[in-house]
Order: structure tokens, then sequence, then C-alpha cells
């Protein structure tokens, strides 16, 4: 029984001298070692319970977990374990970290440097300049509250606060930033940057002026090696005479390209033309903007503007020649006059508007239907000059005061005049023929007029018909309403779509583009992991037939757990 207690008390002692003995090695590990101490003194009264060293002909040097310091005087708290580094101070981590100052104070428990006067910080990928920094090497993170620049291959950034994450090689920038670069500046109210990548995402009002561009976001991304990148919070691209503005919108200079995606303002600067949409592209080298989801053209004038909507919009050409084209599902409306074809062809240069395949229109409440309908433009008052309606010209409108008959003229051409954006003369060419109803200034019907001739002019007033002449051998007669039969009333080729109608700027949309759904715009209300999406960034350039760049992104930066809160 003696020796079994004997050895219990036996493997207890081992074991407290073996937790004493660890305890100790582990203290002793986070010790500031002295390497060379030069020459050695004290001073009680100024420094008490320090070591002071002070170089000879080298360097006072220190060694703490990896790390080496050399400076010209050193004051050693051996106790508290911390160094203060006096005089051209060197702190040099490893291969890759050298941090050079006036004054370093370190602590060696908390491996924790501070840094004063002159600071540069260096590895492979930068150099930092500030006049104080807080070097932790426990974290592996510096700090600057006082302004600071940073030099890369690259770009020369500024700011007045800064952070930087050595395992990650990036950068948080905070306060008056800004990029320096010969092709750009770039200005920003906070600026996450990776100096490995050249990669920045940005965080508030933040501004890039290129030489051919201009970008505004207040949240977004930017390769500042290739100038290319995305915003996606209240983003606005000045590019070529236009404006891009849009939830998200995509920018990349080489390509000479820019898309942008949900709620898209595209505006021609010059023209004075704009351009809504869901999904926009724009291609500088050929003058040109494509626009589809819910696309519509808006020509801005003084009292009345043109809207023009189809299931895809191209404007393409110099500003002086530019040329609209809404394909399929094509509508338009202005205030008098309104339409809808498979097809709408708009030429700046000649100021001519064609109507294509099934085209209808409507003046006021008058309906016009043909082959092809073409709309002429003044080119120099931009207001409408002129209107053809070719083969099986029709036009129709819903007799006002019975509301049962219908005013018909039609012939083989039509051809209409307008005078300030109103139309007042229509001529119908070859093979006329009238359906009018005709009534006193009581309201009263006269009789029905059915002619036929070679040629009737419709003069008109606030849309409606005021006269009625008839040229070339007119042959018919103004009827009683009970000598007319009902089937004699209606003109051969007769279609009354007069459900069809736009009455306002909304009615140009149909059901499908006002259900549409947009784009989940990823970095806002569903944020995502920027350190994440910064290494995915990295394996895609190693990883080139993988490397497939999206015209347009839906994603964007998230704000990382290491960010200052962005208000």
């Amino acid at each position: 029984m003696k020796t079994i207690y004997a050895s219990i008390l036996l493997f207890f002692g081992f074991s407290l001298l073996g937790q004493t003995q660890e305890k100790g090695d582990q203290e002793e590990s986070k010790q500031i070692n002295i390497v060379y101490g030069a020459n050695f003194t004290k001073n009680e009264v100024e420094y008490p319970g320090a070591s002071i060293f002070s170089k000879d002909d080298r360097q006072v040097q220190f060694e703490h977990q990896g790390a080496d310091l050399w400076c010209d005087v050193a004051i050693y708290y051996q106790k508290d374990n911390r160094l203060e580094a006096i005089g051209n101070v060197i702190l040099k981590q490893g291969d890759s970290v050298q941090m050079t100052s006036k004054k370093i104070n370190y602590l060696g428990n908390v491996k924790l440097a501070k840094a004063w006067g002159n600071v540069v910080l260096t590895n492979s990928d930068m150099t930092l300049r500030t006049d104080t920094l807080r070097l932790d090497r426990e974290k592996q993170e510096a700090y600057y509250k006082d302004n600071g620049t940073v030099i890369d291959s690259s770009n020369t950034l500024t700011s007045k606060i800064g952070k930087y994450f050595m395992e990650l090689k990036k950068y948080q920038f905070l306060d008056s930033v800004h990029v320096q670069n010969p092709e750009y500046t770039l200005d920003s109210e906070q600026l996450d940057y990776y100096t490995s990548s050249k990669n920045a995402y940005m965080y508030g009002p933040s501004t890039i002026n290129g030489k051919t561009y201009k970008i505004y976001c207040e949240r977004g991304f930017y390769d500042t090696k290739v100038e290319s990148g995305y915003g996606i919070k209240n983003t606005r691209i000045d590019y070529n005479n236009r404006i891009i503005e849009g939830d998200s919108v995509y920018f990349n200079k080489v390509n000479e390209f820019a898309s942008a995606t949900n709620n898209i303002t595209v505006t021609d600067t010059i023209n004075n033309g704009i351009i809504r949409a869901h999904y926009a592209e724009v291609y500088k080298a050929k003058d040109s903007v494509f626009a589809t989801r819910r696309a519509v053209s808006i020509s801005v004038q003084e009292r009345d503007s043109l809207y023009v909507h189809g299931d895809t919009l191209m404007v393409t050409g110099k500003p002086e020649e530019r040329l609209l084209r809404a394909f399929r599902n094509a509508k338009f409306y202005k205030t008098d006059l309104s339409g809808k074809c498979d097809s709408i062809h708009s030429e700046q240069k000649t100021g001519i508007t064609q109507l294509i395949k099934n085209p209808i229109i409507w003046n006021g409440a008058n309906q016009m239907t043909g082959d092809s309908i073409h709309l002429k433009s003044n080119l120099e008052t931009e207001k409408l000059d002129s209107l053809k309606v070719l083969e099986n010209a029709f036009i129709i409108s819903l007799d006002s005061v019975s509301m049962t008959g219908y005013n018909q003229a039609k012939g083989i051409n039509l051809f209409g005049q307008f005078i300030e954006n109103e139309l007042k003369i229509i001529d119908l060419i070859q093979n006329t023929e009238v359906v009018y109803y005709l009534y006193n200034d009581d309201d009263e019907l006269i009789g029905i007029d059915k002619t036929v001739c070679s040629k009737i002019r419709i003069t008109m007033a606030e849309n409606d018909i005021e006269d009625l002449t008839f040229y070339t051998d007119p042959d018919g007669d103004i009827f009683p309403e009970k000598d007319l039969p009902e089937n004699s009333r209606i003109l051969k080729g007769f279609v009354w779509r007069g459900d069809e109608r736009i009455l306002s700027k909304d009615d140009i949309f149909d059901e499908d583009d006002n259900n549409l759904e947009l784009v989940v715009i990823k970095g806002i209300d569903n944020p995502i992991d920027i350190d994440a999406e910064e290494q995915q960034r990295s394996q895609n350039e190693t990883d080139p037939i993988n490397n497939i760049q999206p015209k347009t992104k839906a994603t964007g930066p998230k704000k990382s757990t290491t960010s200052k809160k962005v208000k």
C-alpha cells in the first residue's frame, strides 16, 4: 500500500515539474532576446529598471519570435518584456516585411510595435510611408490614422486612415482616399485594395476619372490594372457622349464596352435622347446602344417628348447619323400621335421614321393603317413635318355623336402635313372612297356622305375632320340614314382596332413588360464576402480556360468583417 502511495506522489511530482518547465519555456519563448548589445549602461533616474544599449561600429540588435530589430539606442525593460528603439530603427519580419523609422516601442508579450518618424513599411508588393504606424505581429496587421501613402508597381494610394492585412495582402483605406495612376485617378470615402491583384473595392461616394470616361458609384469594384469594374449602388458612367446609370453598371476600357442591369437610364448628351430599360449594352467603337427588358427610347422635346418601345432597342451611329431601331412589338407615343407595328426604324440624318410590317397609327381618335407608314421630322426644328401611308391607306374614326357609326376614308396612298407638330392636311391619292357622317350645329344627322373620286383632301382641326374636298370626277351623294343600309356604310378593308389605341406613354408596355421580375443584384441586400470573391478572381486569372468575363455584373462587394461600418 505504501509503494502505491509513493508511486502516486512521484507521478504528480514529475507532472508538476513538467508543467512548470513547459510554462517556463513558453515564457522564455516570449522574451525579447539580445543579439548584439554593444555599449551597455543604466540610468535609474530616467529609465528605472531598464538596460540601455547603444551602438558602436555596428547597431544594437534584438530578436523576437521570427523578427529582428536594429537601432542606434535601445532601452530594454526585461521584466516587462518591452523595448524602446531609437535612431535609424529597422524591424524585419522574415524575408517578406521590413519597417524603418526613427523610433519604435515594442511590446514583446503581445508582439505589438508602434513606430514614429518617417515610417516606411515595405514588402515585395508595395511600400507604405506614414509618420506613425502600429504593427500587430500577432494579427499580422498594420494601422495608421494620420495620413499615409502606399506605392506599388501600378498605383500611388493616399488616405487619412489605413489598415494593412499582411496575410491577405490587403489594404483598407478610410477617409479621403486617393489613387493616382498615369491613366486615371480614383477618389473614395473607403477603399479595400489588394496589393497582389491591384483590385479595388469601393464604399461610399467614389469617383474614377479616366482619359475617356468618368465613373461614380457608392459601392463597386475596379480592376486597376486593366481599368475594368462595376458599381452596384447609385452608379453613373459618363462615356462617349453618353451617361449610363443603373442598379448595376459594368465597364471595360480595353473592350470599349459598358453594360447595365436594372433601372437603367442611358442619356445621349448630344441629341438630348434617353433610353430606359432593365438591361443595356454600350459599345464605344461602334457608337451604339443595345437595350432590352422594358426598353423605351425617349426623344426629349420642349413640350411633347416621343416614346418608342420594342422588345429590343438598338441605337447606332455617330451623333449626327444616329439610327434608332425597335424590334418586335414596337410601339410609340406622343401626345397627339401614337402607333404600333413589328419594327420601327428612325434615322437622325434624314429625319425619317419607318413603321414596318402591320403598322397602325392614331392621330387623336383617327386610326390610320397601310402596308407601310413613314413619318418625317424637320431636321432643324425636330418637329414632325409630314406623314406617308403607302399602299392600302385607310383612315377610320368613330362617329363622336352617334358613337355607333364610323367615318372612313381610303386610297392607294396617303400624304399628311404637320404644322407645329399637329396634323393639319391629309391627301388621299388614287381610288379614294369616303363614308362620312354629316351633322348640323344642333348635332342632328343631315345624312351620310358616300363618295368615290381620284383624290380627297381632308383638313383637320384639333385632330378632328374640319372639311372634305373631292378632286377629279367625284361620284357619290349624301344619303339619308334610312336610305343607306348598314353594310353599305362600311368600306372594303375596314378593320376597327380602337381597343389597341395607345392613350398614354404607359400603354406602350404590355402585361409582360409590367410584370417583369428584375434580377437580383448581389452585394447590398444579400452581400457577398469580398475576400472570397477576391480569391476566386485570383483562381480565374490562373485558370484562363474557365475564366469567362461577364459583360455585366449582377454581383458586388460586401462589407468585410474587418471593414469600418459605412453609413
